[in-house]
């Protein structure tokens, strides 16, 4: 921070290092996958850290903290299917681990619709992506219970998705009027607003009055 490092630079280092990651979690180098998700997940929590510390914090900066997470939790999620495929797992195994990487998704897609809701943008478990790291680990030491690791992520991960819905759904509970996002998006055509709505007497099309 005293050098003045970017803090895009912490989110790049993150991505890079979740996607040497993936390549080790294929090649079931769980040592050397540990070493790097570890330095993916403090690229993850620097960049925002640094930006709110130097006070340089911006929205496109919190676009591209998004992207970068999205795209190493797709990248460390990618190296548990390419695990399976190198290992000579069963077709049931590879599919739970291409289910695990999409329901790994779903509780960002919560915390998103959330934040855009003008929620609070929630992070954490019960299992966020600090515990599919560690999971993703386990299976790179562990091979032989792949299967069942890919059942425990698809499982937390919609358990920590539900969790997240319900809080939100608490946090928003009694609010009125348009979300924060439908605040910021361009007016709706004129002949849209009218939908629903009485046409006025004068408005009314030639012929429909008598």
């Amino acid at each position: 921070m005293r050098r003045g490092i970017s803090p895009d630079v912490w989110t790049a280092i993150g991505v890079i290092a979740a996607a040497l990651g993936c390549g080790a979690l294929v090649m079931g180098w769980w040592l050397l996958a540990f070493i790097l998700l570890a330095a993916r997940l403090g690229g993850a929590n620097l960049d925002g850290a640094v930006a709110r510390a130097r006070g340089v914090s911006r929205p496109f900066g919190f676009v591209l903290n998004e992207i970068g997470d999205r795209v190493s939790d797709l990248f460390i999620m990618a190296g548990l299917v390419g695990l399976a495929l190198r290992t000579g797992s069963s077709t049931t195994t590879v599919y739970l681990t291409l289910v695990s990487l999409a329901a790994a998704t779903l509780p960002t897609f919560i915390s998103l619709a959330a934040a855009g809701a003008g929620a609070a943008r929630l992070n954490g478990g019960p299992f966020g992506k600090t515990e599919r790291c560690l999971a993703a680990v386990v299976a790179a030491a562990l091979p032989q219970y792949l299967a069942m690791i890919a059942w425990v992520i698809i499982v937390g991960s919609a358990v920590t998705a539900c969790v997240r819905l319900a809080r939100t759904a608490a946090a928003l509970a009694g609010r009125t009027g348009p979300a924060l996002a439908d605040t910021m998006a361009p007016p709706p055509p004129q002949d849209i607003t009218r939908i629903g709505r009485s046409v006025p007497e004068d408005e009314a099309a030639p012929g429909a009055q008598s």
